[in-house]
């Protein structure tokens, strides 16, 4: 289960930032995880809740943003939307896509004090 080890770089980024910019406490953090990043988003609730224990965070609420996966069709050249990698487009059927989006996992907002 790697969204363990994703929370635990969260945190570490988390307590860098409270020191840089002076909060104590995180009440609210937003993360945007995309369809085709490799998260699992119930495993990173699930492990959020315990890495957060103890921290700056340990109160936090984590709402979290889904991203669809994004790619640029070449046959049709459109953008597309993608539930997983591999997926035909769905204007015109080909395979052959480049993904543009829905990979990334990032804090978008926080709530401090």
């Amino acid at each position: 289960m790697h969204e363990m080890s994703l929370c635990e770089g969260i945190i570490q980024i988390l307590e860098e930032h409270a020191s840089r910019q002076g909060f104590s406490r995180v009440k609210t953090l937003w993360l945007e995880i995309g369809t085709l990043s490799g998260v699992e988003i119930e495993a990173m609730r699930f492990s959020f809740d315990v890495i957060k224990q103890d921290t700056l965070a340990d109160a936090a609420r984590l709402e979290i943003i889904e991203v669809p996966g994004k790619a640029w069709c070449l046959p049709c050249g459109e953008t597309v939307e993608v539930g997983q990698r591999f997926d035909a487009c769905p204007r015109c059927g080909s395979y052959q896509l480049q993904v543009t989006g829905g990979e990334e996992m990032r804090i978008k907002e926080l709530e401090v004090e």
